[in-house]
């Protein structure tokens, strides 16, 4: 094999891997956050929240890596960051 066919074929595996990640993660059923749910974080991947101009309670999602390495959704409620300025 030239050195062409051999990173074309580099190429074509990493991306499928990518492409298979992230199927895995799109597969995440979310779960809804009460007083008392046991939390396993072992590294964040990404937060999100509903976007709002004001300050108020708004639905928040936190992505996450357990001590298992296994990627969890967990769905909660927030006070939206546009409230750290209020008092």
């Amino acid at each position: 094999m030239n050195t062409k066919a051999v990173a074309a074929a580099c190429l074509f595996a990493a991306l499928n891997i990518c492409t298979l990640s992230a199927r895995a993660e799109a597969e995440v059923a979310p779960k809804t956050y009460t007083y008392g749910t046991h939390l396993d974080i072992k590294k964040v991947i990404s937060m999100k929240q509903d976007a709002t101009p004001s300050c108020g309670i708004v639905d928040a999602q936190l992505t996450y890596l357990d001590s298992q390495n296994k990627t969890q959704v967990l769905d909660y409620r927030k006070f939206a960051d546009g409230c750290n300025e209020d008092n």
